[in-house]
């Protein structure tokens, strides 16, 4: 039995390590959209306002490929998830001192900004090395599993916290503990080897600009062009589970059950949707895959709209949404992996994550309108709309991008 516990064997790494790398960055996630998003609402802040806080969580996470660059060119790719993971972990702390209501709502959106810059480099640095570990054969598998650390995350840390938050009589207890988690999540990089980097060259501006061609190559090809335009769209976004805590009232669903459905159970759902759909993403066209998925999302949203609006129905609707979320997370990591190749991979992840987290963005902030206009129900059928028109709208776009070159120019893949 001892060989199946090894982390690290002789010619490739365990799956579970590309799941504890993007912990951190699910956290983060969880705690905002969560823990701070349900406590908030019932201090008193309004549903349109959490919904610009989880924006503006969101806001680095399209920005960080601007800033990807200098995980790809200067120090190693373990000792900026290192840095990165502290950085996190400290600044979530610092969030859950802050008392949480309308007075001091400024502050939290100034922690909540911070500590999601810090979330999006450890992010950088642990994709930068699952890129390199893992083959061309398996990126589904490296998707599933790396998605399953960042949904899971989301969701055991968020009710975790939201947990700790309502039974702890100390404010800083749940924020202390999910920070400390990410911190300690550097164990991972322990059993990784720090990826090469040919881009790298004694002229730092030389450096950048080999890294610029990299990420051209991926651009002008089909896989990569095609996988842009999907993260463009709002398809398998899963944008209403952010606003899962501030309408649980419309399905009379207490504390407790926000804390079930948005932590442990809808945590443990989505975990196991993203390692199937990995795999599932390994034996199919991968882009395929990310549209099918989304349509069954929208069906989802579709059919807990239509259903009575109780606890008991709230409880099976979002457990099933979480479950199929998972697919279409996975589903992106394998596009996402499958069109970066190697080489600067953090950089050229992070592109495609940024514009993917742009949509999850814009769509939030619909579904935070569309919910004040029209109810939740109106939300759920105004989500499903756009991610059915959008993969359409996707059909008609890759059979016109048949003439470009099928792969990148330059990555490795």
């Amino acid at each position: 039995m001892r060989e199946h516990l090894n982390l690290r064997g002789a010619d490739k790494a365990h799956p579970v390590l590309f799941l504890i790398l993007l912990l951190p960055l699910g956290i983060a996630s969880g705690y905002v959209t969560v823990t701070l998003a349900y406590l908030l609402s019932h201090a008193g802040v309004s549903i349109g306002a959490i919904a610009g806080l989880v924006a503006l969580s969101l806001f680095p996470q399209t920005w960080k490929v601007l800033w990807a660059p200098i995980v790809d060119t200067t120090l190693t790719t373990k000792k900026w998830f290192l840095i990165s993971a502290v950085a996190t972990g400290a600044l979530m702390i610092a969030t859950a001192i802050v008392p949480r209501n309308l007075a001091n709502l400024r502050l939290i959106e100034v922690l909540v900004m911070l500590f999601s810059v810090g979330a999006s480099v450890n992010a950088m640095a642990g994709e930068a090395l699952m890129a390199h570990a893992t083959s061309a054969e398996e990126k589904g598998r490296t998707g599933g599993w790396s998605q399953a650390g960042l949904l899971g995350g989301a969701g055991l840390g968020g009710g975790a916290g939201l947990w700790l938050a309502q039974h702890v009589g100390a404010s800083w207890v749940s924020g202390g503990v999910l920070g400390a988690v990410c911190v300690l999540s550097s164990i991972a990089v322990l059993f990784l080897d720090e990826p090469p980097a040919e881009h790298r060259v004694t002229l730092y501006r030389q450096s950048v600009v080999n890294v610029a061609k990299d990420v051209w190559s991926v651009l002008r090809s089909r896989t990569g062009f095609l996988a842009l335009v999907l993260m463009i769209l709002p398809i398998g976004l899963g944008a209403a589970s952010n606003l899962w805590a501030v309408v649980a009232d419309d399905w009379h669903a207490s504390a407790n059950v926000v804390a079930l459905v948005n932590g442990a159970l809808g945590g443990i759902l989505s975990m196991f949707g993203c390692v199937v759909g990995g795999y599932a993403s390994d034996v199919m066209d991968r882009q395929t895959a990310y549209c099918a998925f989304g349509v069954a999302l929208a069906i989802c949203a579709v059919a807990m709209a239509l259903a009575p609006r109780t606890e008991a129905m709230f409880v099976v609707f979002t457990g099933l949404y979480a479950f199929i979320l998972g697919f279409c997370f996975a589903a992106f990591g394998a596009v996402t992996f499958e069109a970066i190749g190697r080489g600067a991979a953090a950089t050229k992840y992070n592109l495609i994550a940024s514009v993917s987290n742009i949509s999850i963005a814009y769509l939030t902030m619909i579904n935070g309108w569309a919910q004040t206009r029209w109810g939740s129900g109106g939300m759920l059928y105004i989500e499903a709309a756009c991610g059915v028109v959008a993969v359409a709208l996707f059909a008609i776009v890759a059979a016109a991008a048949r003439a470009l070159p099928p792969s990148p120019v330059t990555a490795t893949a």
